[in-house]
C-alpha cells in the first residue's frame, strides 16, 4: 500500500492565527488550497487585525497580498492557481472588483484561472474575500 502523502498547513509571517481550528493553506501533494483571505494588513504582534482601508480597492489589493503570502510560502505562485473564489459583500461591487482584478493580473503569463463569484455576508468592514486553489509542478 502506498504510504499515504502528508499535509501541511502553510502559515506565513504575515499572519495571524485563525481564529478557530483551520489553516491559512494546506498542501498535500502538489495541491495547495488557501483558506479565504480577507484584507487584513500584515500581522503586529499584540495588535488585533486591521484591514487595509474602508475601500473595495483597498482591500482587495490587501487580500491579493495575503492569499500571494501563502501560495509562496506552499511553493506556489499565481501561474500555478487553477481556481479562484471571489466572496463579496455588495452585488454593486462586482464591477469594481473585476477591474481591480484584470489590472492585477493583466501581466499573468499562463492562461488565467477559473473563478466564482458570490455575495455573502463578511464580519463589519471587511468587503470581499478570496480563495485559491493551486496545482504545483
Amino acid at each position: 500500500m502506498a504510504d499515504k502523502l502528508e499535509k501541511t498547513a502553510i502559515t506565513p509571517s504575515t499572519h495571524t492565527a485563525p481564529p478557530a481550528r483551520f489553516s491559512h493553506g494546506v498542501r498535500k501533494g502538489n495541491l495547495l488550497q488557501v483558506a479565504g483571505q480577507v484584507g487584513f494588513l500584515p500581522a503586529v504582534e499584540g495588535q488585533a487585525p486591521t484591514p487595509a482601508g474602508p475601500t473595495l480597492r483597498e482591500q482587495t489589493l490587501q487580500t491579493f497580498a495575503n492569499v500571494k503570502a501563502i501560495l509562496e510560502e506552499g511553493g506556489a505562485s499565481w501561474e500555478d492557481v487553477i481556481m479562484m473564489r471571489v466572496y463579496l459583500t455588495d452585488v454593486g461591487h462586482f464591477a469594481e472588483m473585476n477591474a481591480i482584478y484584470n489590472e492585477y493580473f493583466a501581466d499573468l503569463k499562463e492562461a488565467p484561472s477559473a473563478r466564482t463569484t458570490v455575495y455573502v455576508g463578511l464580519p463589519a468592514g471587511l468587503l470581499i474575500e478570496i480563495d485559491a486553489l493551486a496545482v504545483l509542478g
